[in-house]
């Protein structure tokens, strides 16, 4: 049986197309400027990796942010099922104005650490810390960040 999702965060559409059309254009560009305008060897071979690498990433910010992030009462997971983070294993929410973390999103420290993963514009975790928040609509995170504080207290 599927578990109840008490919230949804999703990248808002104009974001995700703006965000990688500038990608796109950016590493076209770079490219373009590459074969057209030579430099030296080693910077052709550099701009040609910054062009590639743009691209790279437009494609991966792509497919992340045709997923989206639940959160249910037993976990942070992606809509494909991916485990974000356990309930039970996150210690804290942050989501103040110094907190390092993603653009109209939120932190979440959990207890114990996970293999790294990057949703580039949705999520990313890195040892404890994982960032919620991207290319996301700010009304959708905070909300969710509330959630999962008061979820986190009912467990206190």
């Amino acid at each position: 049986m599927q578990e109840e999702v008490l919230a949804t965060v999703q990248a808002s559409t104009g974001r995700r197309w703006i965000g990688v059309a500038m990608l796109v254009a950016v590493g076209f560009l770079v490219l373009y400027v590459a074969m057209v305008a030579p430099p030296e060897p080693k910077w052709q071979v550099f701009l040609l990796a910054v062009g590639a690498g743009a691209l790279w990433l437009a494609y991966r910010v792509w497919l992340a942010t045709a997923d989206r992030i639940e959160l249910t009462r037993t976990q942070l997971r992606t809509g494909s099922g991916e485990t974000i983070a356990e309930i039970g294993d996150i210690e804290s929410v942050e989501r103040g104005v110094f907190a390092f973390k993603p653009s109209n999103g939120f932190l979440v420290t959990t207890r114990s650490r996970a293999s790294r993963a990057w949703a580039p514009g949705l999520w990313w975790r890195i040892g404890r810390r994982v960032g919620v928040g991207g290319m996301t609509a700010a009304a959708e995170t905070k909300f969710m960040s509330e959630v999962l504080s008061a979820l986190l207290a009912e467990i206190e």
